[in-house]
């Protein structure tokens, strides 16, 4: 006789693991939820600013201009001014955001990108530079500069414009 009492009552059902599996799976998610700091409808606050000399009339930017004249598409202001992007360093966290945010590409793809423009004679990219505080110094030394900083960076007198 098999007892097919005491084979049953040993085995869990398998019914009871798929909500603890469940769970696990939507934990992440949930995480991302409550961890924004958005509120519905609201973007979240901006994790760079851009600035320009305070020489420079620009009042914003839009998000394909800026791209353009980091991937110097562009290459004068509407004042006819140079423009003289500044990049900080490949390895900067603020840089990635800056780069995947505004540039919608990796710091990777912007580095290829600008060593095919440098192999065929078509460019070299804007300088980088280690900290904050050197881009600002940069931004304030040349008229057509623009560059991006952290989002608590003193920004001395160079002034910050919108990314629309």
């Amino acid at each position: 006789m098999r007892g097919p009492i005491l084979s049953s009552s040993r085995r869990r059902p398998r019914t009871r693991r798929i909500p603890a599996l469940a769970l696990l799976t939507l934990l992440p998610v949930l995480h991302g939820i409550a961890g924004s700091t958005a509120f519905a409808g609201e973007s979240p606050a901006p994790e760079f600013r851009l600035i320009v000399n305070p020489k420079n009339p620009a009042s914003q930017a839009s998000r394909e201009f800026v791209t353009d004249v980091f991937l110097k598409k562009k290459t004068r202001w509407k004042d006819d001014e140079t423009i003289k992007p500044v990049d900080l360093r490949a390895d900067s966290s603020v840089r990635r955001k800056f780069s995947e945010g505004v540039l919608k590409r990796s710091v990777a793809a912007v580095r290829s990108y600008w060593a095919q423009r440098i192999f065929s004679g078509r460019g070299v990219p804007p300088p980088e530079l280690d900290s904050d505080e050197a881009v600002v110094a940069y931004v304030l030394k040349h008229r057509g500069a623009v560059g991006y900083v952290s989002a608590n960076a003193k920004l001395g007198e160079a002034k910050q414009i919108p990314v629309k």
